[in-house]
């Protein structure tokens, strides 16, 4: 079997890869937990040090690595560069704070000493996507090989040439040989993998179906797992927000990277009163957004990944339509070109509602109350992260109480943050990545009492 890349904007296949054979992947995993037996002794100073080589490196090479994203999926140029930068931030934050995070914690108790340490697994399997290939496989990577584990990943198999390039940025920064592999391997090879004594924890990001796939296999072995799934992100306006400039942010949070990201505001669920004005206002900001070739810098929108995934955006959007949604702009399709569109009057029952909608596409939905923008929004199966805007804060703070998600951001996108925890709830995974409690994820949390 072989994986391609394929230019996303032309059709043309950049390169062709051929998959790792068993004994390939058999050997990684042994070369895996041999490097972990040394790794694990390692000083987290001197795993830290290794961190902001590993920063250097990203930034001299951005242009070069953003390049690659951009042929390969489809981003943007200006924000795979943004993309990469994050990376090397990544890397520095977990340099600075990994010590803290990981240091031991004393804890009362009838004996002399008692305290809790947290201490490294072994052989951590990663399965990765295409929409950050760069983000995705390092935010799980960089916690996971400070704490003294070891990383094998299983990249998307259509942005190969980046998944190679992470691997030799982690060498040629002086990790051990064995510290980060790329698996170039099939989804149907991941069960075997997990079956590996080895292999002592799995971390996936990617679709529902993916995600109970590994789930169910790792639970099968008794073998922990952590799920980033998809998300359904409701974007609430409220009647007192600031419309013009919640307006701007909308339109980020919703297209940025082509609209292919799981924390995209996807449901724009708008207080009745200022619907009409609002959309009007988005309707305005979509025609001034530059489509075209990713490679232009001044280009805003460019190509979905592959052509397959525009086409089932254009199921979802005209099927919203055809059960009482109405098109306000954009919409059309060109191969894996999608033009950035609006549909409004969205209502549960409708893909635009209940599904993930993976591209540039902005559903609006009208609330009769912020109460009521709060229930639509926890109607959804998703639960990654919501948007509040409003000008009253402590308004909006004990709206967010309410909402059911992993996070709640007011007046702001939903982001990720190295120092913020993130993660989601529903069918939306379980776990957490990043911040204090990210790195925590990969270890064995372990009870030290001394009578």
């Amino acid at each position: 079997m072989a994986f391609y890349s394929i230019n996303p904007h032309t059709g043309k296949t950049i390169r062709e890869f051929s998959e790792d054979s068993r004994n390939d992947v058999d050997q990684k995993i042994s070369r895996a937990d041999r490097c972990f037996q040394n790794w694990k002794t390692v000083p987290i100073a001197d795993r830290s040090y290794l961190l902001i080589a590993l920063a250097d490196r990203l930034r001299n090479q951005n242009r070069k690595l953003a390049e690659l994203a951009t042929l390969e999926m489809g981003k943007p140029i200006k924000q795979a560069e943004a993309e990469v930068e994050k990376c090397a931030w990544l890397c520095e934050h977990y340099a600075k704070n990994g010590s803290r995070y990981l240091a031991d914690h004393k804890i009362e108790s009838d004996g002399s000493q008692s305290w809790v340490s947290y201490e490294p697994l072994g052989v951590i399997l990663g399965v990765m996507p295409w929409n950050f290939p760069y983000w995705q496989a390092l935010r799980f990577a960089v916690p996971t090989i400070l704490a003294g584990n070891t990383a094998l990943v299983k990249h998307a198999s259509n942005v190969q040439g980046c998944a190679g390039e992470i691997q030799q940025l982690f060498e040629s920064s002086g990790f051990p040989a064995g510290a980060y592999q790329n698996l170039r391997i099939s989804s149907e090879e991941v069960a075997r993998v997990i079956e590996n004594d080895a292999v002592k924890a799995t971390s996936l990001t990617g679709s529902e179906k993916a995600g109970s796939a590994v789930a169910q296999k790792s639970g099968s072995e008794i073998k922990k797992s952590l799920l980033e799934l998809g998300g359904s992100n409701a974007f609430i306006v409220l009647a007192d927000a600031d419309l013009e400039k919640t307006a701007d942010l909308c339109v980020n949070a919703r297209m940025q990277n082509n609209g292919q990201s799981c924390i995209a505001a996807k449901r724009i669920i708008l207080e009745k009163t200022i619907a009409e004005k609002f959309t009007n206002m988005l309707v305005e900001r979509i025609e001034n957004l530059k489509v075209g070739d990713p490679m232009d810098e001044d280009v805003y929108v460019g190509p979905v990944a592959r052509e397959d995934l525009a086409a089932e955006l254009e199921k979802q959007m005209d099927e919203s339509i055809r059960k009482g949604a109405s098109l306000e702009i954009g919409g059309e399709r060109n191969k894996a070109h999608f033009s950035p569109a609006i549909i409004k009057d969205v209502k549960p029952g409708m893909p635009a509602f209940d599904e993930e909608t993976f591209g540039p596409l902005l559903s609006l939905i009208e609330a009769n109350s912020a109460e009521h923008a709060i229930e639509l929004c926890n109607l959804s199966k998703f639960g990654l992260g919501a948007t509040i805007c409003s000008a009253d804060t402590d308004k909006a703070i004990k709206l967010a109480k309410k909402v059911e998600d992993g996070a709640v951001f007011i007046n702001e996108l939903v982001k990720s943050d190295p120092r913020l925890p993130f993660g989601g709830t529903k069918i939306s995974g379980y776990g957490r990545e990043l911040g204090e409690f990210g790195i925590r994820e990969f270890v064995n949390i372990k009870t030290y009492y001394v009578k």
